[in-house]
């Protein structure tokens, strides 16, 4: 009877041990794999404590900051991931300023080009030079030549000729 109890003591001893005997990963090489996890990101970084990892930093955007913590959660030994890190604020966008395609220079020289005409009136109209009134013929020629003349670009003769 007593070598039963002492085999019994020694198998419950074994089993004891064997179950204590997993092998735990230490936060020193739990650290190595969250630092080469992390790499990828050079504005973030690591640092594994009692197999939870501390990540801190800055990212681009919550999904690359998802995407790190999954990495992280996904080392074997690592309990837990404490995310102290942030998103990066966009970049100011710049407001934008509309100018006409038309350089009131030209579009001047075209008025004075057309100041002998009173029922031509000189306009920009969608980014183009437009030319509108009542004219003759005669006077729609010598303004086309006239206008031609300046190499003005695009000029849209948007008059009525009767």
């Amino acid at each position: 009877m007593k070598k039963t109890i002492a085999m019994a003591a020694l198998a419950i001893a074994v089993s004891f041990g064997a179950v204590s005997c997993k092998k735990k990963v230490s936060d020193a090489d739990l650290q190595t794999q969250a630092t080469t996890v992390v790499t990828s990101n050079p504005g973030a970084s690591v640092e594994v404590k009692d197999g939870v990892a501390h990540l801190s930093g800055t990212f681009p955007d919550q999904q690359s900051k998802d995407a790190m913590i999954t990495q992280l959660k996904a080392i074997k030994g690592v309990k837990e991931v404490m995310d102290m890190s942030t998103i990066a604020a966009p970049a100011p966008v710049a407001p934008v300023t509309t100018t006409s395609a038309v350089d009131p220079v030209v579009q001047k020289k075209v008025q004075d080009a057309v100041k002998d005409f009173p029922t031509v009136k000189v306009e920009v109209v969608n980014g183009e030079l437009t030319l509108t009134g009542n004219v003759s013929k005669e006077q729609a020629r010598k303004i086309k030549q006239s206008v031609d003349a300046l190499k003005a670009g695009k000029v849209n003769y948007n008059y009525t000729v009767k």
